[in-house]
């Protein structure tokens, strides 16, 4: 099991759920969240004063897998999020250790689906 982490443009989240839909991945968490990489944010005007905006939009993305749906999972979140510009984002994967469902209580691969 794999815990799939993408921070990725908001505009393209659209784009990233429709490839994941494809490869039958409906399962996600989603959040909004603030970073900056390789883009180092920008400099603005207002009101006269020049200031610099370091921290961008963003939308973080989490979907656990199993194993077999992780090259899947992982093409699609590309597929969905690339522009070919600087700020289209990142994949982090992780080992799942634990997994439970709540409302059936199996746990380990099948609580993941």
């Amino acid at each position: 099991m794999k815990l799939v982490i993408a921070y990725i443009q908001p505009e393209r989240l659209h784009h990233v759920k429709k490839a994941l839909a494809v490869e039958g991945v409906t399962r996600m968490s989603v959040a909004n969240a603030l970073g900056c990489g390789q883009q180092r944010g920008f400099t603005e005007m207002y009101r006269g004063a020049e200031f610099e905006v370091q921290l961008l939009k963003k939308v973080r993305v989490e979907i656990a897998v199993n194993d077999e749906y992780l090259e899947p999972t992982r093409d699609a979140i590309i597929e969905g999020a690339r522009t070919g510009q600087i700020g289209d984002g990142v994949i982090f994967v992780l080992d799942l250790g634990e997994c439970y469902r709540i409302r059936t209580g199996e746990s380990g691969s099948p609580a993941v689906g």
